[in-house]
């Protein structure tokens, strides 16, 4: 399949060599930008905060899925992505971070108590938060001074811990969603299918 795919994506492989990854950090700032847009033009609704916080946790999870999707790509299709992998990754823990802080500080308002109530009493809330605390630590590392300290094989270890983080983060918003919607279910449906794809040698 993957030579089949080669010439179809030989030119974009050769305009990425010549595209830096500043550009798809500049591209992938447009959602927030456009959010904020519509903040202040009051086209966010009745419950502006909610719409923001969702919008957030979706955008995140979208670069989640477009980063697990890069080495899929790069085996199937011949696609070479992998030079804005970690551009990819920092958006994602970008928006999610920003996507807790907008629950955290715009909705619960910092009521401390309701909060840990919440993360214990609320399953959905409960997987976000483990989904976000094993984000974390691989944005802190998305840096070549981190895979100096760690050491490439330590660093590799513990960014494997995005196999667990990414399909709970499809968790977290099928339970966040009332009923069973289509849209989420297909959402991790496709992120088991990378994760998947991944393992095909």
């Amino acid at each position: 399949m993957q030579r089949f795919f080669t010439p179809v994506f030989a030119p974009v492989n050769q305009a990425t060599r010549r595209i830096p990854t500043w550009v798809i950090y500049l591209l992938g700032l447009l959602p927030f930008v456009w959010m904020v847009k519509q903040l202040f033009a009051g086209q966010l609704g009745v419950d502006p905060v909610k719409a923001i916080e969702h919008q957030l946790g979706e955008y995140g999870l979208y670069f989640l899925v477009a980063g697990i999707a890069i080495t899929p790509a790069r085996k199937l299709l011949a696609l070479n992505l992998i030079k804005y992998r970690r551009a990819i990754g920092v958006l994602a823990a970008f928006y999610i971070t920003a996507h807790l802080a907008t629950w955290l500080v715009l909705d619960i308002q910092l009521r401390w108590g309701e909060i840990w109530a919440d993360i214990l009493k609320r399953p959905y809330i409960t997987i976000g938060m483990a989904s976000f605390l094993m984000i974390l630590p691989l944005a802190l590392t998305s840096n070549n001074l981190s895979v100096r300290k760690l050491g490439p094989v330590k660093w590799r270890n513990l960014h494997k811990l995005t196999y667990i983080a990414v399909p709970l983060a499809a968790v977290h918003f099928v339970m966040i969603v009332k009923g069973w919607q289509p849209e989420p279910l297909i959402w991790l449906a496709v992120i088991l299918s990378l994760l998947l794809l991944r393992r095909l040698r």
